[in-house]
């Protein structure tokens, strides 16, 4: 797909950019170029492909999940307004 100078800074004013006039045949050009770009990627068969989260064949190295700071549950609970049962107790704010 081809786009002309003209076409170049209708885009710039509906997208209020300032296009500097001696500057629109290179940008048109450039464009152009991306445009058939993206039409070479339209056109690959991609029939029986599918949907892949990332792009390697992978899975993710995880370290083993293990406690490594102390329990401060009691601690932190002592300083709270109030507890019950192990559990913070909140004010009502949905009625």
């Amino acid at each position: 797909m081809s786009l002309s100078p003209e076409q170049i800074r209708q885009v710039a004013k509906l997208a209020r950019l300032e296009l500097n006039p001696s500057l629109t045949e290179a940008y048109a050009g450039q464009i152009s170029n991306i445009l058939e770009l993206v039409g070479q990627l339209s056109a690959a068969r991609t029939e029986g492909v599918g949907p892949m989260a990332h792009p390697l064949e992978m899975t993710q190295r995880l370290r083993a999940d293990e406690v490594t700071q102390p329990d401060q549950r009691e601690a932190f609970q002592a300083i709270a307004p109030a507890v019950q049962d192990g559990l913070y107790l909140v004010p009502k704010v949905i009625e």
